[in-house]
């Protein structure tokens, strides 16, 4: 992949692609002017993009999640579940305590969102999904030279990843558990993490776990 720095990856604080999504986190910069309120950043592990070799793709910030932070899953119940996972297989180490400045830190492991802005009832719309991809999402992939691994959380991570890596959606359909080849990367999917999925059983803690034990297998043979 050809590699590309953070500064041309990150979208800007004030990102005007999407004017639905920006108007949205302007209202609520008047209503919670002490939150984040802007694109979520990429949580790199203390390497940078060169210790990166595991990558995991959400769909976009929660409200009170990572739009209230400015970390990706961090303030919600889905960061709870993926947080803990992730130390028990030793992609994560240091105290998770729902805030960015807590103890926590990703070990050869980065984290983001195929949608960096909060959208509205957590839906962003295709165009929203399709510009985030080729602004940011895609660009960003490129930056991670030594990435082996992709974690997809839901459908609409995993069909941007697809589409990102260059691959058909229909060739790589998401199912909970997969693991398809793509660009030299291998692709694992799950049911997000979300409270809804958990509360109604569609994902099951052991099931979350039994995908990390599967990618923490891939990844150490």
């Amino acid at each position: 992949m050809t590699r590309v720095s953070a500064l041309e990856t990150e979208p800007p604080r004030d990102c005007p692609l999407c004017p639905r999504l920006h108007q949205f986190i302007a209202d609520w910069r008047v209503r919670e002017p002490e939150w984040h309120n802007a694109p979520v950043p990429t949580f790199l592990p203390e390497g940078g993009d060169e210790a990166v070799d595991f990558l995991i793709v959400g769909l976009a910030p929660g409200l009170r999640g990572a739009n209230k932070t400015g970390r990706p899953f961090t303030g919600d119940y889905a960061g709870d579940l993926l947080y803990s996972t992730l130390k028990t297989f030793g992609f994560a180490k240091g105290s998770y305590e729902a805030r960015p400045d807590d103890r926590l830190t990703l070990v050869d492991t980065a984290i983001i969102n195929a949608v960096r802005c909060v959208p509205p009832e957590n839906k962003p719309v295709g165009a929203e999904i399709n510009t985030c991809r080729q602004h940011f999402f895609a660009p960003t992939l490129k930056r991670f030279k030594n990435l082996r691994a992709v974690l997809t959380l839901g459908v609409i991570a995993h069909q941007s990843t697809v589409r990102a890596l260059g691959g058909r959606v229909a060739a790589l359909p998401f199912t909970h558990g997969g693991h398809q080849q793509l660009a030299g990367c291998s692709i694992f999917s799950s049911y997000h993490c979300s409270r809804y999925n958990t509360n109604t059983g569609r994902l099951t803690e052991e099931m979350f776990v039994r995908v990390f034990r599967d990618i923490r297998t891939f990844l150490d043979t």
